[in-house]
């Protein structure tokens, strides 16, 4: 049976992996995104930000809700401004509570309703120079859990929580061979991640293979937040 998931943040690069994978299962994918107009998805709109008020109506009953935005803000915890860390906080946890709060009545007509988060490795190890990020994250993995318990039994919340993935919002970190080998050296499993390895955890997530999985932040990290490298 033909599901329709909501996606803000779709013109992420791990977003569109996972429209790609739910399309040709014969699901219907609508997109939200600050930037242009992409082809891929259904239906787009296209917003200023991911703030509350800003989301536009949808009549849609809906079957899963992912929120892809997110900041890589990397510095010295000196060097961080209060406009640093408000910034981080809201892209990545409030904009997250404004896109479900918009369209939580939507969800709740779905008998098999899904909500999935996006977080970071960063808020489960301690990483130098992460932590604007690492709270940012954080405060997202415990808006998982809270309102999995909130909306349980009928509408179940997850978390997915990758490692540096090979998207445009990482190149900067990887955009030189000796950059990636570095990254590569300080993964357990000697990769970076790419697009499809955290959309396949996202679409699982959505679907009914999942039906007994809530309140989980799930680690698509190759082993870096629980195996010692």
């Amino acid at each position: 049976m033909s599901k329709t998931f909501l996606f803000a943040g779709a013109s992420s690069a791990i977003a569109k992996e996972a429209t790609k994978l739910l399309k040709q299962k014969g699901h219907r994918v609508i997109g939200i995104s600050t930037k242009d107009e992409n082809s891929l998805y259904d239906e787009y709109f296209q917003i200023e930000n991911y703030d509350f008020m800003a989301f536009p109506e949808i009549t849609d009953s809906i079957d899963g809700l992912v929120y892809f935005p997110g900041t890589i803000n990397l510095k010295p915890f000196a060097r961080l401004t209060q406009s640093d860390f408000l910034t981080d906080y809201q892209i990545n946890s409030l904009g997250a509570v404004a896109f479900t709060q918009a369209y939580l009545n939507n969800v709740k007509r779905s008998p098999t309703a899904s909500i999935v988060f996006l977080s970071s490795v960063a808020a489960s190890i301690g990483l130098p120079f992460h932590t604007s990020i690492a709270m940012a994250k954080g405060a997202l993995e415990g808006l998982t859990k809270a309102l999995a318990a909130e909306l349980a039994p009928s509408i179940r919340v997850n978390c997915v929580a990758p490692s540096l993935v090979n998207t445009p919002m990482g190149d900067k970190f990887i955009n030189t061979p000796d950059k990636m080998e570095q990254m590569k050296k300080r993964n357990p499993l000697q990769m970076v991640g790419a697009p499809i390895d955290v959309a396949n955890a996202i679409v699982f997530l959505l679907s009914v293979e999942s039906a007994w999985v809530s309140g989980q932040v799930v680690a698509v990290d190759g082993g870096m937040s629980k195996i010692k490298n």
